[in-house]
């Protein structure tokens, strides 16, 4: 299982897919990554050469924001959006959808788990006129 920048990729796996694993990498990324490299990208990572792996970091380190730095920017964007309370850092703050996706239904993996309001204020409605 080779070792690239601090994340361990899959060995069995070819390299295009196997960088895929890193933060910031998707699949046109690895493609650039590995062209710039000169390394088969058919090739599996376990079988790379130490020479072929210093290559890819190489590329990764001078081409590329990745892992860490990749999200210390986006973490400081949310939180430029949050402090001058742009709807989109408003968002952001209450756990809601930002892209202006409907909220009514299907924003569950964003907003948590269904509560049941419509109880909870009953209750509280009853007791305020007790």
């Amino acid at each position: 299982m080779p070792r690239i920048l601090g994340v361990d990729i899959p060995g069995k796996k070819q390299i295009a897919y196997s960088l895929r694993y890193l933060y910031g990498i998707g699949p046109v990324t690895a493609l650039e990554v590995v062209a710039k490299a000169k390394v088969d990208p058919v090739k599996r990572a376990d079988d790379l050469s130490d020479e072929e792996l210093a290559r890819i970091i190489n590329v990764l380190q001078s081409d590329y924001r990745i892992e860490g730095d990749l999200r210390r920017e986006v973490a400081q964007n949310i939180r430029r959006l949050i402090s001058i309370g742009s709807y989109r850092g408003i968002r952001h703050k209450r756990g809601l959808p930002v892209r202006g996706q409907r909220t009514s239904t299907n924003a569950r993996t964003r907003k948590g788990p269904r509560r049941t309001v419509g109880a909870v204020r009953g209750k509280e409605a009853r007791a305020a006129v007790k």
